[in-house]
């Protein structure tokens, strides 16, 4: 037997690697594609087809049966590239699919990928930064898994209990088990706790035991929700998930794979921060279980009108400090209670309020601000209140009413635990730290009339002081009216306009879009900017395009603003009617074309994830934007709008949209940003139309 696979090993060549092919499941053609793409490298289907002397339309149908079997990768641009997956991993997939040929593939492994790198396409030295789009729950926990398998220092994961059911599934524990450096890999896992998924969380348990490697598990405090679920690898690689998803949602998720070092490591900033503020999970199934922690200070209050009365009474009798995490409704509850107000000013009571900032509660929290300080930081955290230092309470329910509502108070936790409330207070300090003020740029400027403080309803571009009331570009109200209905019919029934008609015709462009007012903590060494993110469909002038602008605080002719200061696209064809568009701006001289997988804007349910993988430099500035990505959450009810933008060179752009009011996370290599929910927006469907003066 020895002698005859060392027989075998000296004479192998394309034949031994067909044979593996087939043993997969490839056809002959199918496999004859695969080679001859290892061979070439990354082609168009036209160019495969004449190359290869085949069909383009069998080409396809082979191209798409070997992406639906994994063995070929398919880039973001039009027309689409495709290129063979690494043979090693078609070795490994078939070792664990067909394990009858188990010995056989092992005993020829070696010879296999030394023939086939003497075949293959030499790889650059340096792999370029860029992006990968993965759909499909198989694909992604496949991809998770060979992550895991392949880490030499550190695994990370921020991921859901069914996140990791699905790893469970897809054999995640098992590749950490055949890691060959298991026992020198750091693999951390961060994921809710909740009494529903406990008996998921349980068996969870009993695999990191199973994996005898070095497996810590733990739950974010303070009840924060996991998001953005990330995986990542040694600072070389991460998969972000870009929607949001809970356990009741429907599988299905899509994720962006980037091997980019600097977007890499701002993740794994806001994953120390979290684990840093996290239980260990048997200690949290344990909480779960018992229902309290076990200090003779702790205890649970189920009912909601003692729970409700403990708390007021300890909210009025403060004496030195409150520190309070609240809801989007805390501060306009709390400004009603004039005589708790009076009370803590005449005491001189200390108050940090942080409450998600919102549209609707912007004047609220503007008002409050006058007599305590008031700071803005993202959905999802538990409400808190810790009083002079001693006392804390914590509700399941994200709100502290300070007035009789039931569901609000049922179940209250309560605590005088020295080292509890005393760790938590650490916690909530680190958080202010971090939080920004309602809006840095509202703030800085004339305090709102009491008409728009309770405009709450009022469009964020067109509201008085907005951001976006400040660009160098004039927005205006389009005085056409315009429905839902209307915005969907206008995409649903699109046809192309030629980009040749400009400039004597108008251009109508289809698109999602969102839009950030970013005021970055000093530690950035950014100054306040705007970014607007365009993705265009193909039934728009220049196809399917991904645009990006950048707006700068900068003084102008008419006085400080935001200007326009860099474009950016993954469209060579459209530099000229940018250049057009943004005349006599510092952006006409910056007009910048990254490649597709470069740039990557991707709407997914309430989320836009916009992220760029090149530095962009920042015209008339001493500044350059890093490689970074956003992420906007868009929250509330559909707005319907009409605006009309009139740029400093005669341009105009009418535009319709189906939106949302959005918060703004912005990851830079420097940390973590959390904006308001004033200061982003998500465009669902976006029709613009550009006319010339």
């Amino acid at each position: 037997m020895v002698s005859r696979n060392n027989d075998w090993a000296t004479q192998v060549g394309e034949e031994s690697i067909e044979k593996v092919l087939k043993n997969f499941g490839l056809t002959a053609t199918e496999s004859e594609l695969y080679i001859f793409l290892a061979k070439r490298g990354i082609l168009k289907s036209r160019e495969i087809a004449v190359q290869m002397k085949k069909d383009r339309a069998q080409t396809l149908r082979i191209l798409k049966n070997l992406q639906v079997k994994g063995l070929v990768e398919a880039t973001l641009e039009v027309p689409t590239r495709y290129a063979s997956v690494p043979f090693e991993q078609v070795i490994d997939l078939s070792i664990k699919l067909r394990k009858d040929e188990a010995a056989f593939l092992e005993e020829t492994k070696k010879q296999l990928l030394d023939y086939w790198k003497k075949i293959g396409k030499t790889p650059p030295e340096v792999s370029p930064e860029r992006f990968l789009v993965i759909e499909n729950n198989r694909k992604i926990h496949a991809k998770i898994a060979e992550m895991a398998k392949a880490a030499r220092n550190q695994f990370l994961s921020i991921a859901t209990i069914t996140d990791l059911a699905l790893g469970i599934q897809f054999g995640l524990f098992e590749a950490i088990q055949q890691n060959p450096f298991t026992s020198k890999v750091e693999f951390r896992f961060l994921t809710e706790m909740k009494k529903e998924n406990i008996a998921n969380a349980k068996a969870l348990l009993k695999e990191t035991l199973k994996t005898k490697s070095n497996l810590k598990c733990r739950n974010p405090d303070l009840g924060l929700r996991l998001f953005p679920r990330v995986a990542i690898r040694d600072r070389e690689e991460m998969l972000v998930f870009i929607k949001h998803k809970s356990a009741r949602e429907e599988p299905g998720d899509l994720c962006l794979w980037t091997n980019c070092v600097e977007l890499v490591q701002s993740f794994i900033s806001v994953f120390e921060d979290l684990w840093l503020n996290a239980t260990d999970i048997k200690t949290k199934i344990n909480e779960i279980e018992t229902g309290i922690q076990v200090t003779p200070t702790t205890y649970v209050i189920s009912d909601a009108e003692t729970a409700r009365k403990k708390y007021k009474d300890n909210i009025v009798s403060a004496e030195k400090e409150i520190i309070m995490i609240t809801s989007p409704d805390g501060p306009a509850e709390i400004l009603e209670n004039k005589q708790l107000l009076n009370n803590w000013s005449k005491k001189r009571v200390l108050v940090k309020i942080m409450v998600p900032i919102t549209g609707k509660n912007i004047g609220a929290a503007q008002e409050l601000s006058k007599h305590h300080e008031v700071r803005h930081i993202p959905i999802g955290y538990l409400a808190t209140t810790i009083i002079d230092g001693i006392n804390l309470f914590q509700v399941k329910t994200p709100s502290t009413r300070l007035n009789q509502v039931e569901q609000d108070f049922k179940n209250t936790f309560y605590t005088n635990d020295f080292d509890y409330v005393g760790k938590t207070r650490n916690m909530l300090n680190d958080i202010w730290k971090n939080a920004q003020p309602p809006s840095r740029i509202i703030l800085k400027s004339t305090r709102l009339s009491p008409e728009t403080i309770t405009s709450g309803d009022l469009d964020p571009i067109l509201r008085p002081n907005s951001p976006y009331q400040k660009m160098l570009v004039k927005v205006a109200a389009n005085t056409e009216l315009v429905t839902e209905k209307d915005v969907l019919n206008k995409v649903i029934s699109a046809t192309k306009t030629p980009a040749k008609n400009w400039p004597k015709r108008s251009l109508k462009f289809y698109s999602n879009a969102g839009h950030a007012a970013i005021h970055p903590p000093e530690s950035f060494n950014l100054p306040d900017l705007l970014i607007r993110a365009v993705h265009e469909n193909k039934q728009s002038p220049f196809g399917s395009t991904d645009r990006l602008y950048v707006y700068l605080w900068l003084k102008s002719e008419k006085g400080y603003a935001y200007v326009p200061v860099a474009s950016v696209s993954d469209n060579p064809n459209d530099v000229e009617f940018q250049r057009a568009l943004l005349a006599r701006t510092p952006a006409e001289q910056n007009i910048l074309v990254f490649k597709k997988d470069a740039l990557q804007l991707r709407i997914q349910g309430n989320t836009f994830f916009v992220g760029w993988t090149k530095p962009i430099p920042l015209i008339s500035s001493k500044y350059t934007l890093p490689p970074a990505c956003i992420l906007l959450e868009s929250y509330g009810e559909l707005r319907t709008r009409a605006t009309e933008f009139t740029y400093p060179s005669g341009v105009k752009v009418n535009v319709e949209v189906n939106g949302y009011d959005a918060f703004v996370t912005f990851f830079h290599p420097a940390s973590k940003y959390s904006g308001p929910g004033t200061d982003g927006m998500i465009g669902r469907e976006v029709v613009a139309t550009v006319h010339q003066k």
